[in-house]
């Protein structure tokens, strides 16, 4: 093979690995505008994790992860234009706020009937499956989720497809779960590790408050969707 055959096919390999190495730390970087953002998943995470140790985190990482691929291939088959339409958003804040309410109001229940318990307990294959159905749930109801990936998401996918075909999509999602996980994580470990130097009355508060937070996140969103409303006539 010709010497100059030989660089140019070197060139594109050159290339094509910094292509990769770009797009999985621009994901990862940027993917942290999205985990690191104060919101309804990030009380939830403090929440789990305060009931079910450090490894809490993982699990609501992980049923995030699985929304997001989920999402990334509805993207990837085209549907991105349609997250951004009012009738969209509306649904989603509507749906979503509802959801929220339903999460703070829960915790807030569970103190008043006294189901609050400071004290570790052994995982089951059935409470984890429902912190990971839960961090999905709570991440789907988030407008803001929906609001980052078609102004975001999509375009940074679609930048990466262009670069790395089917290849760039997979660094792209991959580099951005790896901030999720990262970010929860190390969220549920200090939260985790801390909570048995909690005094009960302190961690009911802190329940209570977190329960609030949630549902007032929820009722802003349904304020939301209901402003957009007029736009839908």
């Amino acid at each position: 093979m010709p010497m100059a055959a030989i660089c140019t096919i070197q060139g594109m390999g050159s290339r094509k690995g910094s292509a990769a190495v770009d797009i999985f730390l621009q994901s990862f970087i940027i993917g942290f505008s999205g985990a690191m953002m104060p919101g309804s998943l990030l009380t939830y995470t403090i929440d789990k994790s305060m009931k079910s140790g450090p490894k809490a985190g993982l699990f609501v990482a992980f049923g995030h992860a699985l929304l997001e691929l989920v999402l990334v291939i509805l993207l990837f088959l085209g549907i991105g234009k349609y997250l951004e339409t009012p009738a969209v958003q509306t649904v989603i804040g509507g749906l979503g706020g509802s959801v929220l309410i339903f999460f703070g109001a829960g915790m807030i229940r569970d103190v008043a009937r006294g189901r609050i318990n400071i004290e570790m307990k052994e995982s089951t294959a059935s409470k984890s499956g429902g912190i990971v159905l839960g961090s999905a749930l709570v991440s789907a109801s988030n407008p803001y989720f929906s609001v980052w990936w078609a102004a975001v998401g999509l375009g940074l996918m679609m930048n990466a497809y262009n670069l790395l075909g089917l290849t760039g999509v997979l660094l792209f999602y991959t580099g951005h779960i790896l901030s999720d996980f990262t970010w929860y994580t190390f969220v549920s470990f200090v939260i985790g590790k801390t909570r048995r130097f909690i005094n009960m009355k302190v961690y009911k508060v802190i329940i209570i408050v977190l329960g609030a937070v949630l549902a007032a996140f929820g009722i802003g969103f349904l304020v939301s969707a209901v402003k957009m409303v007029p736009s839908l006539i």
